[in-house]
């Protein structure tokens, strides 16, 4: 009866013991963290931790998840726990500054009527019309409204990236203000002679619908105060003084997207007698003054040809040819872990250049569009009257290297216009900055990758323009300014790595089967091929003979067709069933080693423990 007494007062006294901790620990340790992932999925980045802090006034955020609609996908619902543990760990980090709510949106109900509103978007999930919302809407005091419409599992990396700009976007009032400098007419103007209003480039338009677009001369000796970015668009013929004030607006924080080309074909001039045609002058650019000293430069009258990536164009005689000069550029040139280019589908280019990197610098040089190795150098010259593409793959010499047509420049950086002896003292500013910590720049070796003919159709409907992209031309600079755009700190979070893990043995072991498949299937068929190839044959010696009966050779050659066919399938069947009970043993493995094993190690852990106290029981006594 002691005994029993012992031991439910222990069980009582392990039990309040369990309480009093999970109280106590609730209370004064509800904001520490342990993250023992391998990414640090759950520790949320400096740059994100300095945008929670900036927080002027509360913001509100609706975590919108269809419950009974995702039921029944599993793989959703953990990455929906994904995404809700990571709201939680930025409004502990707010202290209060940041209230969450979850919201499920039954169908019918003011809850889903409330998503409506926000703009979320509903997923169809069953033949039944049950939809499924799984979004993020955010408010502030001033209530502006900031959206995720549909968190997509494929962009996982960058989850926390579109928070915390979100969170920004919400801390931030009015447009940020973006500099645009360019010497192409980009922009919305009228003819001083014909006054007739000739209309600007729809990429550059559609910055207006996000920024405050200030349009800086190409003339003009510096830049505006207050610019949150700075845009320069085939910036050629730039004064001295622009040049320094480019260069120290980048040394003080500044960011910068440029646009430079060996041959701008958007900079031609139009011809004063078409049947005499001079040769244009002037179509190129290059920053090369400003990126030479971090180690890039752009190859002078040089344009990248790339066989792989070249586009069909109609030649002078009608016939469709590819153009070496002009790409098109699909995901696998386009850099996966940066939000700017990742989720890209396509990219034109025309008479792009190539760029040079020196890795010997300090300064962090990461491409961001590549060509393919099937590229090379070609003349800029033979551009200017060029009547058939098919002679620029004569003159291609490709040379087996990919090449950098965008690159983003990052860390520390010293200004081009930095003395080099440091005893030298700068005469000609008392303010100028030689170096900067945190250098945000992107450089890309093309101009007319913006204009329309390369993205996008427009056509008037009824007095109005309707532009229909068939490229991502657009989409890649709004991402670029967006970016760039916005705060050090946000450019500053970078993709994370992924939630769900593959089970890679898995997968291996259905490759492995498949191939095995697969290869009996290739099998299967080339026999048969070859059974029909004789079938033929004796078919038509039937037909010469006026036969109507079949032959002992064809009988044969059908048997034996029927019992290879027997065979090899009975082959299939077994490399398919050996598949899944690989899979199945694997299973089965890992469910003992997660479910089975570390109960069975506790329990023997705790029997030797036992039985070393029992023996030491024993000695003592």
């Amino acid at each position: 009866m002691k005994k029993y007494l012992n031991s439910v007062s222990s069980v009582v006294f392990i039990l309040c013991g369990f309480l009093v901790f999970s109280v106590f620990n609730n209370t004064f340790f509800h904001n520490v963290r342990l993250d023992l992932t391998e990414n640090k999925l759950f520790t949320l980045a400096e740059g994100s931790r300095e945008i929670v802090a900036a927080l002027d006034e509360p913001i509100h955020l609706y975590f919108f998840f269809s419950e009974k609609a995702s039921a029944d996908l599993t793989s959703l619902r953990t990455y929906a726990d994904r995404v809700a543990s990571l709201l939680e760990e930025y409004a502990l980090l707010s202290n209060g500054k940041i209230q969450l709510s979850r919201v499920n949106p039954e169908p019918f109900s003011e809850q889903e009527d409330q998503a409506a509103a926000f703009g979320l978007q509903a997923i169809p999930v069953s033949a039944s019309g049950d939809e499924l919302y799984f979004g993020l809407a955010g408010t502030n005091a001033l209530d502006q409204v900031e959206i995720i419409s549909f968190f997509q599992p494929d962009k996982e990396e960058f989850l926390e990236y579109e928070v915390s700009k979100m969170i920004y976007g919400l801390n931030t009032t009015g447009k940020p203000r973006v500099g645009l400098l360019s010497s192409l007419p980009v922009r919305s103007s009228v003819d001083p002679n014909t006054f007739q209003p000739s209309p600007g480039w729809v990429a550059t338009s559609q910055l207006d619908s996000f920024f405050e677009v200030i349009e800086i001369e190409a003339t003009a000796d510096a830049l505006q105060e207050d610019l949150e970015l700075l845009i320069l668009l085939h910036p050629k013929n730039l004064t001295e003084a622009m040049q320094h004030s480019i260069d120290q607006y980048l040394m003080k924080g500044g960011k910068l997207l440029a646009f430079i080309d060996p041959l701008a074909e958007m900079d031609r001039p139009a011809q004063a007698n078409p049947m005499m045609p001079v040769l244009p002058q002037g179509q190129s650019s290059d920053l090369n003054w400003l990126t030479q000293a971090w180690g890039v430069t752009l190859r002078s009258s040089v344009v990248l040809g790339d066989s792989q990536n070249a586009l069909t164009v109609s030649s002078a005689s009608g016939m469709p040819v590819r153009h070496m000069a002009i790409l098109g550029l699909g995901p696998a040139a386009l850099r996966a872990d940066d939000v700017i280019t990742a989720g890209l589908e396509s990219l034109n280019f025309s008479t792009a250049g190539i760029l040079d990197i020196d890795q010997s610098k300090d300064v962090v040089v990461t491409p961001l569009i590549m060509s393919s190795e099937f590229s090379g150098p070609l003349d800029a010259v033979q551009f200017q009257f060029l009547r058939d593409p098919s002679d620029l793959q004569k003159s291609l010499n490709v040379t087996g290297q990919a090449y950098p047509i965008a690159v983003r420049f990052s860390g520390p950086a010293r200004s081009s216009f930095a003395v080099e002896d440091e005893a030298v003292e700068q005469t000609d500013s008392t303010d100028s900055v030689d170096h900067t910590d945190d250098l945000n720049f992107i450089l890309v070796a093309d101009t007319d990758v913006l204009s329309d003919r390369l993205w996008v159709q427009v056509q008037n409907f009824f007095g109005q323009e309707i532009a229909s992209p068939w490229a991502d031309n657009g989409d890649f600079l709004v991402n670029a300014v967006d970016n760039l755009g916005g705060s050090a700190a946000l450019i500053s979070v970078r993709s994370r790595g992924r939630f769900t893990r593959p089970f890679e043995a898995v997968q291996s072991i259905r490759r492995q089967a498949e191939a095995k498949y697969l290869a009996s299937a290739e099998a299967l068929q080339l026999r048969l091929t070859e059974t029909e190839r004789k079938l033929s044959e004796l078919q038509s010696s039937k037909v010469d003979d006026m036969s109507l009966s079949l032959s002992p050779e064809e009988e044969s050659a059908l048997l034996q067709f029927q019992q290879e066919k027997l065979v090899i399938r009975k082959q299939l069947r077994d490399v398919r069933h050996q598949l899944d009970k690989d899979i199945e043993q694997l299973g089965t493995t890992l469910k003992f080693l997660n479910i089975a094993l570390v109960p069975i190690l506790l329990t023997l852990l705790l029997l030797g423990i036992n039985l070393m106290r029992a023996r030491a029981e024993e000695i003592s006594s």
